[in-house]
């Protein structure tokens, strides 16, 4: 099934992301951002409490159908995290002294982008909904 492997996928990079934000801020921050203040620090670990938030709510949701009509507020969230974080990272990347390791974020961002406006507004494979019995 597809949106069980998108959530999973999800799940894991959410995660990923946010345990480093959450514990290692400041190896993180100051690598993406030269002259990153030591006293800031706390806006990375609220993001990354946020992102663990999200994966959790990803795993939580990694058996259910998502598309269309189904897990609808799931695929939102999802959407919006990726999409708005995908054109912040791009925005950034107009300006001087982009670093090369935020152009791996920006592919992070947006292919769970692409995959969530998929389910948005395709809605589930039929393969989907015919493994769960639904279609």
């Amino acid at each position: 099934m597809t949106s069980p492997l998108i959530s999973r996928a999800s799940a894991g990079l959410l995660l990923a992301a946010g345990m480093a934000l959450l514990f290692v801020p400041d190896v993180v921050l100051p690598g993406l951002v030269s002259g990153y203040p030591v006293e800031a620090l706390w806006i990375g670990q609220l993001l990354g409490a946020a992102w663990l938030g999200v994966a959790g709510l990803n795993w939580m949701a990694r058996a259910t159908i998502l598309g269309g009509i189904y897990g609808r507020p799931i695929v939102i969230a999802n959407l919006a995290i990726y999409f708005i974080g995908g054109l912040v990272l791009l925005r950034a990347a107009e300006g001087a002294g982009f670093p090369p390791g935020l152009s791996l974020l920006l592919a992070s961002a947006a292919l769970p982008a692409l995959a969530y406006g998929w389910l948005l507004f395709r809605g589930p494979l039929q393969k989907d909904l015919d493994a769960r019995g639904t279609g």
